[in-house]
């Protein structure tokens, strides 16, 4: 199926592994995966390098979908480098590495950037995650200047939650695409 956009796949913590809707879409959209240095121990400037790699390395402009520290991380690279090559973003479940209790290993994700993203994007979040409070969501989805999608009772909107595959998911994608200019070339 022709189209206008590369594809990149952000996973957040611990990667997304073959029963995660994310591998599910990586295979479905041809997507591209950037690789840091590691999944389990995440540091900032790797997985933000890492992602610049993966932009680099597209043909056209992407549009990333990202998961739980996924979506912190692309709000970082968009903070650094004014989110060259993405053309817009599904950012799912983001992680709210500020909380109380977040894991030692999220810590160098702190503090979460809160500025409006250069590229259009929608948010979607789930009204029990564990890992960020609905409140917290709509916060990060105004600041980020993103629609927010709410799934009652979705959890973390991940494998455990019951969303191996998560079609639904397309429809999501599909609102995001409709606002998304595509790239033209000059004649």
């Amino acid at each position: 199926m022709p189209t206008d956009f590369d594809y990149l796949i952000q996973p957040g913590w611990n990667d997304s592994p073959a029963g995660h809707w994310q591998s599910h879409w990586q295979q479905q959209l041809g997507a591209r995966r950037p690789q840091p240095a590691s999944w389990q121990l995440p540091q900032l400037d790797d997985w933000v390098d890492a992602l610049r790699a993966e932009l680099a390395a597209c043909r056209r402009p992407a549009i990333v979908v990202a998961h739980s520290l996924g979506c912190v991380a692309l709000a970082h690279y968009s903070a650094r480098f004014g989110g060259a090559g993405v053309a817009a973003a599904l950012l799912v479940a983001p992680a709210d590495v500020e909380r109380a209790g977040a894991p030692a290993p999220l810590l160098d994700f702190a503090p979460l950037p809160n500025s409006r993203l250069p590229f259009p994007a929608r948010v979607v979040a789930s009204d029990d995650d564990p890992f960020c409070r609905i409140e917290r969501a709509q916060m990060l989805a105004d600041a980020w200047g993103a629609p927010l999608s709410v799934l009652p009772g979705a959890g973390h909107i991940n494998a455990a939650s019951g969303h191996a595959r998560w079609d639904e998911g397309f429809a999501e994608l599909a609102i995001l695409k409709e606002g998304v200019q595509v790239p033209t070339c000059a004649a």
